[in-house]
């Protein structure tokens, strides 16, 4: 463990996972003893703004719901000397290592792995919030299925030239940024999220990207120009017109992501599987019908003790999570500009007629004085009840 946190935050620190172009991730274990990841950011990542940003991009992190298809967010420490966010830990390989080593994904299993993220995706877009760096690297595949991870980075994500130049990040991150993003324009919009799945589903299906190269600004180079077309080789004909359109140069061309959802569904059904069906198949087909490896390592009496010192180590009163703090939170307030805006029509579909429903508003986070998403949901269930008895 030389050169390994013992801790960070409440969290002791078991061992390193990896590392790469935004930090190190570390399992750590809860003073109760849960898994979770914790990822913390490089120091050539961070200004006052970014952390300010970062602070409330978490706390509205905080509050996506209704999906399984996202790690779940957990907590976050914007000032501390190094950053750090902390993610429900979830066992398997990456998607990018399960092609890599097996080979690409059967057609109803890429509609499957697409239907399952777009899902995920929406969730996300519906709290207000972007991925910004949807990659094969960031899907999971696991025993519960495809789950995203490094959802709550997007603070850090904006694509300026600066971020492009750091060597290491970007060659795995370009291929699959859209051109708005790989041309150093940081407002971007929820289509972004929806070109990145694309790529994500053309390496599941071809194993390559739409573009590539052996310097990350002969690849951006090709991504920001429309005249040069994706390239979709090896891509089973049913599922190509839905990556052209993902992957669509000008974002307002690319669909949203209930029509990505609708357009695996019609491919699983002229395969003449049904979507349950289809995830447990693909569930078993990137598992190898095991269960993968799981971060339960047996814990030493030592580790157990050292788990419990740092418990104990915790004083009354302190918030339970920075991101509960009063004094930060009004450091952020006064230090930073909102996450941008992002466009309410691009997250949810138009409500039905006589349905009851109304489009959240956009960008409503809990630092603003927005209901918890799970109150916001719980109302929307009651509206629709009520609307419609025979639900």
């Amino acid at each position: 463990m030389s050169g390994v946190p013992t801790r960070i935050g409440r969290y002791t620190v078991a061992r390193e996972l990896g590392s790469g172009g935004m930090g190190e991730v570390f399992l750590a274990y809860t003073p109760a003893g849960d898994p979770v990841a914790v990822k913390v950011i490089r120091n050539d990542k961070l200004d006052p703004l970014t952390r300010a940003r970062f602070e409330k991009e978490a706390l509205i992190a905080r509050t996506v719901i209704g999906t399984n298809r996202v790690a779940r967010f957990l907590d976050a420490d914007p000032y501390a000397d190094r950053p750090w966010l902390a993610m429900e830990y979830v066992a398997g390989r990456t998607l990018l290592a399960c092609v890599d080593s097996s080979g690409v994904l059967p057609l109803p299993l890429v509609a499957s792995l697409g239907a399952l993220l777009a899902e995920g995706l929406a969730a996300v877009h519906s709290a207000g919030l972007l991925h910004r760096d949807l990659k094969p690297q960031n899907v999971i595949l696991g025993d519960d299925g495809p789950m995203i991870i490094d959802f709550g980075l997007g603070a850090f994500m904006d694509a300026s030239q600066e971020t492009l130049s750091h060597s290491g990040m970007i060659i795995g991150t370009v291929r699959c940024m859209p051109p708005e993003q790989a041309g150093g324009h940081p407002q971007v919009s929820p289509a972004a999220d929806v070109y990145a799945l694309g790529t994500v589903l053309l390496y599941a299906a071809a194993r390559h990207y739409p573009y590539d190269g052996s310097r990350w600004e002969a690849i951006a180079a090709q991504v920001t120009n429309p005249e040069i077309a994706p390239d979709l080789s090896g891509v089973p004909a049913p599922l190509v017109p839905l990556l052209e359109a993902m992957l669509a140069h000008a974002p307002e061309e690319r669909p949203t992501l209930q029509a990505v959802s609708d357009a695996c569904a019609e491919i699983l059904s002229a395969s003449e599987v049904t979507p349950a069906a289809a995830r447990l198949a693909l569930i078993a087909h990137t598992t190898g019908g095991q269960a993968p490896s799981s971060s339960d390592d047996p814990l030493t009496a030592s580790f157990e003790k050292v788990i419990q010192e740092q418990a104990d180590h915790i004083e009354d009163g302190e918030p339970v999570s920075p991101l509960d703090d009063p004094a930060r939170l009004s450091q952020a307030e006064a230090d930073g500009p909102d996450p941008e805006p992002v466009e309410p029509e691009a997250l949810v579909p138009d409500p039905a007629p006589g349905s009851g429903r109304r489009n959240a508003p956009p960008n409503a986070g809990a630092a603003r004085g927005r209901p918890p998403a799970s109150k916001r949901i719980a109302d929307e269930l009651r509206e629709l009840y009520a609307a419609d008895p025979v639900l």
